[in-house]
């Protein structure tokens, strides 16, 4: 499983928003979601997706979407903010559940895994190998917050896609993007090797 990890400072942690937007910005978490499931009419199985909702009332809130149960979904704006409002105000939704933990409680529960931390200063993507079940952490529009970013540092790595700060959903679409290829090659080494 690919696993992405998205902390969003101000997202609000129940449904009560007339906006994405207006809710912590949750129009990030969305975009987000969106890069790290969606292809051309497909759903990518293999990912779950988690946010940390640092936002009032209650924070800290986990949500977590796992792509081999997510069901019922589109990919325009105003159907998951309809899914986010119902998730945050209790009710539920296939593929995705709410619980209390924090952004270190759940780096700490993951520290046996592959973390890899998206900053710009941080080792080329294209030089990394990944292995097997990497886990991608990222900030919101605002980064993350220095002391969680070293955190997650003493479990991971440092990478980057590039010198220049990129989008969130961005960096989720460059990954999958790499990772994809990595599929791509190693399958291609093993269809070489089966003709031999």
């Amino acid at each position: 499983m690919i696993e992405f990890i998205l902390l969003s400072r101000k997202g609000r942690t129940d449904g009560n928003f007339r906006s994405l937007r207006e809710a912590g910005r949750l129009d990030v978490v969305y975009q987000c979601i969106l890069f790290a499931f969606f292809t051309s009419g497909a759903i990518r199985r293999d990912v779950i997706f988690h946010t940390i909702l640092g936002g009032p009332p209650h924070p800290p809130l986990h949500m977590i979407i796992d792509g081999r149960k997510l069901r019922d979904v589109r990919t325009d704006e105003r159907t998951w903010e309809m899914i986010l409002r119902k998730v945050l105000s209790g009710g539920s939704h296939p593929g995705i559940r709410v619980e209390r933990e924090s952004f270190q409680g759940l780096i700490r529960s993951l520290s046996h895994r592959n973390i890899y931390v998206l900053e710009e200063k941080g080792r080329d993507i294209r030089d990394v190998e990944f292995g097997v079940d990497p886990v991608f952490v990222l900030g919101d529009q605002v980064g993350l917050p220095k002391k969680d970013e070293a955190f997650a540092l003493r479990f991971g790595t440092k990478i980057s896609i590039g010198k220049k700060p990129y989008l969130a959903a961005t960096c989720i679409d460059v990954i999958n993007y790499m990772l994809d290829l990595a599929m791509e090659r190693k399958n291609a080494a093993k269809r070489k090797v089966n003709l031999k």
